[in-house]
């Protein structure tokens, strides 16, 4: 591996703030985007991008009312709003095509990118998410926590949100790094992390995409995972280009619980999108 590259922060001139780390092994490579959860922030991945050494160059966004990035006014942050983000993203930074995985709620933007923009898409990758749409009973939940946001601010949600993220047996054991979620969860704008609770809750059903054959597919799932269970992940499909990856010992945070594991699966993963195409 070679020696790792410093990490870079950037903004757009839209507002969007990200990361920058690695260079392409060949120019017709494709960027790879990694996009974070609910109520985090590019910082996610401040642990698992030095495992990453050169295996390609990664642009890790804020998502919009997360992080560094904006908080634009309006009532609902759509999947498909947030996938409109990144086409502008890309553009901004010359990027024509991506490998785009995302964490949690970075799983559904992913979908609406896949959705919206499959000419720009060389693979994509659903951390800890799923392409099921909520259930009734989860609906009911965005709706109370977008409320709770909004009349109690980021912290009081934040700070309970983080506990449940790893798995049990980490949460004493990685109490530093439950910390840190913490603190990146109480940055978060209350009006905008409410807007997007509202926009998961109205997000389909899009299952369909992890059928494309267009697409290479990965899957990852945390074998301790109390917010989405490996099931719900996997799903029942089984397909040529379609990697499951059940990582033991992690809830939904491998790339905190398990960051060297998870850059393995992901590296392996970018290679085989990126040779598929040249």
């Amino acid at each position: 591996m070679s020696e790792p590259i410093s990490i870079a922060e950037s903004r757009t001139g839209e507002g969007t703030a990200y990361l920058a780390y690695g260079r392409k092994r060949r120019a017709a490579d494709p960027a790879v985007v990694l996009l974070h959860g609910f109520c985090g922030s590019s910082a996610y991945w401040e642990e698992t991008l030095p495992h990453l050494g050169d295996a390609g160059r990664f642009i890790v966004p804020d998502l919009r009312g997360h992080g560094r990035s904006g908080a634009p006014e309006g009532d609902v942050y759509r999947m498909e709003d947030f996938a409109d983000d990144l086409a502008r993203l890309l553009d901004a930074l010359g990027e024509r095509e991506a490998v785009v995985l995302g964490h949690s709620l970075g799983g559904y933007v992913t979908l609406a990118f896949a959705e919206r923009y499959p000419g720009r898409l060389r693979g994509f990758g659903l951390i800890h998410s799923t392409a099921l749409p909520d259930t009734e009973e989860a609906k009911a939940g965005r709706d109370r926590t977008a409320a709770r946001l909004l009349r109690e601010g980021a912290a009081p949600f934040a700070n309970e949100l983080a506990l449940k993220l790893f798995a049990a047996e980490n949460r004493a054991r990685m109490a530093d790094k439950v910390a840190r979620v913490a603190a990146i969860g109480c940055g978060t704008s209350p009006a905008g992390a409410a807007r997007t609770a509202l926009g998961m809750k109205v997000r389909p059903d899009r299952s369909g995409l992890l059928r494309d054959p267009r697409f290479p597919v990965l899957l990852v799932a945390g074998e301790g995972d109390e917010i989405v269970a490996p099931q719900r992940t996997f799903l029942d499909i089984e397909r040529p280009g379609l990697k499951k990856v059940l990582l033991s010992g992690c809830g939904h945070m491998s790339m905190l619980e398990a960051p060297a594991k998870l850059a393995e699966a992901i590296a392996g993963f970018v290679e085989e999108a990126a040779a598929a195409r040249n």
